[in-house]
């Protein structure tokens, strides 16, 4: 355990002592680059820290100007995302698919490169078609059963 407490101690004393060192490079460092300095770096000086002092405010009001047009059109493609999801017709709330149209005729007798995959679009839209008929003759039949069952409660009772 002592062992322990010994290399803590020598972590801490080490850490001091670095911490001693760069303290005193720095401060030694900085004051001799004062003290060294001729008049044409002070000239220097004094013309880099005026030269930030006057175009600081032109800098700032165009990060300000970038900022705003950025967050503008964060604001604007949020806005246009919002009324896009909101533009849901009352069919597709209820559940309905729509069917894609026809669009292939058969009137072309050639077939091209873009007509690869005319008959799976086809198969393709009368499954739908077909799905939809039968899920439609469930519903109609149900809504019948329905109306029948509500129909034989007042003969029967």
């Amino acid at each position: 355990m002592s062992e322990l407490f010994d290399l803590v101690a020598h972590l801490f004393d080490s850490v001091t002592q670095l911490f001693t060192l760069v303290k005193d490079r720095f401060s030694n460092n900085i004051s001799e680059s004062f003290t060294t300095m001729t008049p044409q770096q002070w000239i220097r000086l004094v013309i880099i820290v005026g030269a930030y002092a006057l175009v600081r405010p032109y800098i700032i009001k165009h990060g300000a100007r970038f900022q705003e047009r950025q967050l503008d059109k964060h604001y604007e493609k949020e806005r246009l995302e919002k009324e896009k999801q909101a533009e849901i017709s009352p069919n597709q709330l209820r559940g309905q698919v729509d069917i894609p149209e026809d669009s292939d005729e058969d009137e072309q007798a050639e077939t091209t490169a873009t007509d690869w995959g005319k008959k799976a679009r086809k198969r393709q839209r009368n499954m739908i078609k077909k799905i939809l008929d039968e899920e439609e003759k469930k519903l109609q039949q149900l809504q019948e059963d329905e109306e029948d069952k509500d129909i034989e409660q007042y003969l029967v009772g």
